[in-house]
């Protein structure tokens, strides 16, 4: 018999015994072909296709026979719109009693957050992506993981390129579009206009009677997606005045930001008259299935979803099997996803507001005003030095911080560095610092630092500017790192100088802000005037941490003769983390992960 319950909000469809086994070479239908007879007969078919092309998979053949032996498990976490769809698809599935090597299949289809599975599958190595944080040990890692975006297999691949398989086919698709409120889009010749992401873009970061907001990008795909396709029209200008309209369009989405979905859209307008319209949630990325199913709602005002040009990369949900399942479940997952093709399971993902992979919609797909009549071409991922770049910068631009920057100018740092036009290392770091600074909002707390021998007095240091509002003394900030000169005879006085700059960050600990310490060298500690070695350092720092005041230290090697194993076990005492620079050119963009990192913790 066939059994499908639902247990603690998941469905489990367990495919058990028969005494006719299904029937072996029945023509199994082309994906994305239309069917001659029911979706149940289209599914059977296929099941029994498998008894013939499974042995493909390692010699694992999947069949129908009167018994089985035991059974094999199959976990499936889903992204939530999607999962309604594979329930269905994989219930239908084993009522044809699949077996893999003469067990039973039963499948657990769940929905699961892409942002909790993905920490989970980080925490597994001792890891964690910018942004998501600590997994809370409530989410497990699946044998079969949905997300609704191929750029979550991205973030983990930048951090571990074997945490997750290179292939993972796509089972759905949903575009990204504009949300906006029908009454608003229409102001700006939606339905019948082509609009652009240029274009939109100086309404979006200039217009002050239009509000705008996005799930936040480091936890959700469809703001990761939107942010990528702005922040490539704002870069577009090139130069500092890319940079300076990419900043201005992440602190446009910022003002109005949400953790959750469910938040955001709850932000849009509850009434028709101009006052709920002006001051409401005016203009946000998100995929055409939120719109659609927003909309099913019936809202007072219902949303547009604005297609704009070029394309943005559409959730893709990628069907993921994760390494380290058995033989026996990587062939039930395999024939699974044989299962999510065709026009039945298209017709399943139109119920849920999904297209199919491919960009067409199935049976009773509600299509929106203004939707392309073609799918869109398939939009290749972003580089994930892309990627890594705009979450950086991201979280540089929204998440306040407290920070002491500490800058080395000992005699190594006049070094030319020949990827950047002959520029001093000195120059390079120091420019680098400069745009961060011009990344910060007024709410960042910052100080500078100086760092060689004999700087103050007998001190390897030298305070600049104390840590302080960027909104009393950003200028002052500025001129002092215009101002920084290497120190020709000096060396590198760093173990002295770290343990300073330590006390200095936890005298101010501020609570409310992610306290940090930047520490910027090309070399290892050489003082000759004696101070302390490493293993006296770490004492000293594990004496004067505090449990409840963390901070963070953040170690960017220059260069090539850097002391990369004493930073590393410096940063592994403290919490934070070291980032190796062999081309100092590439700094600036080393600087940006950095910054990325304090959203570890507090």
């Amino acid at each position: 018999m066939v059994r499908t319950t639902l247990t603690q909000g998941r469905w489990v469809a367990v495919g058990g015994r028969h005494r006719n086994p299904s029937r072996i070479g029945a023509p199994m239908p082309a994906a994305g072909g239309r069917r001659t007879s029911g979706g149940l007969r289209a599914v059977a078919a296929a099941a029994s296709v498998l008894a013939i092309i499974a042995v493909s998979w390692g010699g694992y053949r999947l069949f129908a026979s009167p018994s089985c032996s035991n059974t094999v498990r199959l976990n499936v976490a889903a992204a939530r719109e999607i999962v309604p769809a594979v329930q269905s698809a994989a219930t239908q599935w084993l009522e044809t009693k699949p077996q893999v090597n003469g067990n039973c299949v039963a499948v657990d289809v769940a929905a699961a957050e892409p942002a909790d599975v993905a920490a989970a599958i980080a925490g597994q190595h001792k890891s964690m992506l910018a942004g998501v944080g600590q997994a809370s040990g409530k989410t497990k890692v699946p044998d079969v993981w949905v997300p609704d975006s191929t750029v979550w297999l991205q973030r983990l691949r930048s951090s571990g390129p074997d945490w997750v398989p290179a292939n993972a086919p796509s089972i759905g698709r949903s575009p990204l579009v504009l949300a906006m409120p029908q009454p608003l889009a229409g102001t700006l010749g939606w339905p019948n206009k082509k609009l652009t992401w240029p274009e939109l873009l100086p309404k979006l970061t200039a217009d002050t009677k239009l509000r705008t907001g996005i799930v936040d990008p480091s936890r959700d795909a469809s703001g990761t997606n939107g942010l990528l396709a702005l922040a490539t029209a704002a870069s577009a200008a090139g130069g500092t005045n890319g940079q300076a309209q990419t900043v201005a369009a992440l602190r446009a989405l910022a003002t109005g930001r949400s953790a959750l979905r469910e938040e955001l859209v709850a932000r849009f307008p509850r009434a028709t008259d101009a006052a709920s319209l002006t001051s409401s949630l005016g203009a946000a990325p998100l995929s055409e299935q939120a719109v659609i199913a927003y909309n099913n709602s019936q809202p007072p005002v219902p949303l547009a979803a604005v297609f704009v040009e070029p394309s943005p990369l559409p959730l893709d949900y990628p069907y993921t099997v994760m390494p380290g399942v058995s033989p026996d479940q990587s062939s039930a997952a395999r024939a699974l996803q044989i299962t999510l093709t065709g026009d039945s399971y298209r017709d399943k993902l139109a119920q849920q507001g999904l297209r199919a992979a491919d960009g067409s919609a199935g049976n009773g797909f509600a299509a929106t005003k203004g939707a392309p009549l073609t799918p869109s071409p398939a939009v290749n991922p972003p580089d994930p030095s892309i990627l890594d770049r705009v979450l950086s910068t991201w979280s540089a631009v929204t998440l306040p911080g407290r920070m002491l920057a500490v800058i080395d100018v000992s005699g190594s740092m006049v070094e030319s560095v020949p990827t950047a036009g002959g520029a001093t290392r000195e120059q390079v770091t120091v420019e680098s610092a400069k745009r961060g600074v011009a990344l910060f909002d007024d709410n960042w707390a910052l100080g500078v630092w100086t760092f060689s021998t004999l700087m103050d007095g007998q001190n390897d240091y030298k305070e600049l500017v104390p840590i302080g509002l960027l909104a009393n003394q950003r200028q002052q900030t500025l001129q002092a790192l215009s101002g920084i000169q290497p120190n020709r005879n000096g060396s590198t006085g760093l173990y002295d100088t770290v343990l300073a700059g330590y006390k200095n960050v936890q005298q101010g600990w501020d609570p409310s802000r992610v306290n940090s310490l930047l520490i910027m060298t090309d070399g290892e500690n050489d003082d000759p005037g004696g101070g302390l070695n490493l293993d006296q350092l770490i004492a000293e720092l594990q004496k004067t941490m505090d449990p409840n005041q963390p901070i963070q230290v953040i170690m960017m090697g220059i260069g090539t003769s850097v002391g990369e194993s004493a930073l590393k076990r410096i940063t592994d005492t403290t919490g934070g983390g070291f980032f190796l620079v062999p081309d100092p050119s590439k700094i600036g963009e080393v600087f940006l992960k950095g910054i990325a990192l304090r959203s570890g913790g507090k």
